[in-house]
């Protein structure tokens, strides 16, 4: 028996799955992830400030106008639609088999898949607040081709409701997220290489069977997996759904 037919198994007789989720799953949604070659990370910007110092919190407060610029530019895909991945794991969700789904991404294409339980460790574009009054905006509500810094009607700097580097994550959402994983049975880990802390560390609170990383690139978890695929997402999908 092959990795993905075991996969299908494991599948088949789990009843309590949760899918932690990063970059690589949207990547056929045509959002970049990060690190690889076409990378956000990798990105060219105007000026000689690399991208993970932009997507920070003092870089926000001190270059506002350039960090939206660059957010809008690079990290906000309006068009983008859930894939083959996102719908499959939804579905399973639907059929009880999906307790949960924890994920670093902050596209929302989980839940425009319909999968309902979604801990977004990194927050998410969609929600957005005054820094000043915290009146709630949306993505199309602050969305400009210009790239002005949104205000509220107060006057106050919206910020979109994204974890920066130098920002904690949100204490509810890593609670949910860890219960879920430790009342897993089988965790899938979906398009990461579990290099970003302490969003990785996560994985340590399994205690299930079966432990399942599905990735293009090796991840320092993998001798710890029953199953570990290195392929495109989606050739795995396609075969699950055979």
């Amino acid at each position: 028996m092959n990795d993905l037919e075991k996969l299908k198994e494991v599948i088949n007789n789990s009843k309590k799955i949760v899918v932690f989720s990063g970059a690589g799953l949207s990547t056929n949604s045509g959002i970049p992830d990060f690190r690889s070659a076409d990378g956000l990370y990798n990105q060219k910007t105007k000026i000689q400030v690399p991208p993970e110092e932009i997507i920070s919190h003092s870089f926000f407060m001190e270059n506002t106008k350039y960090f939206y610029e660059f957010y809008f530019s690079k990290m906000v895909y309006l068009d983008a639609k859930p894939n083959l991945a996102h719908k499959y794991f939804a579905k399973l969700e639907k059929e009880g088999k999906v307790l949960a789904v924890v994920t670093q991404n902050i596209d929302n294409l989980h839940q425009m898949a319909g999968s309902k339980k979604v801990y977004e460790l990194h927050g998410s574009i969609m929600r957005n607040y005054c820094m000043k009054c915290h009146k709630f905006y949306s993505l199309n509500d602050i969305y400009n081709k210009a790239f002005d810094i949104p205000k509220c009607s107060c006057g106050g700097i919206i910020k979109p409701d994204v974890v920066l580097y130098e920002e904690g994550l949100d204490e509810k959402t890593i609670e949910g997220a860890i219960d879920a994983i430790m009342n897993a049975d089988t965790l899938i880990v979906v398009g990461t290489s579990l290099t970003v802390y302490p969003a990785a560390s996560f994985v340590r609170y399994f205690r299930g069977n079966n432990l399942v990383l599905l990735n293009k690139s090796h991840t320092q978890y993998d001798s710890y997996a029953n199953i570990a695929i290195h392929d495109d997402v989606k050739n795995v999908i396609e075969y699950l759904e055979k």
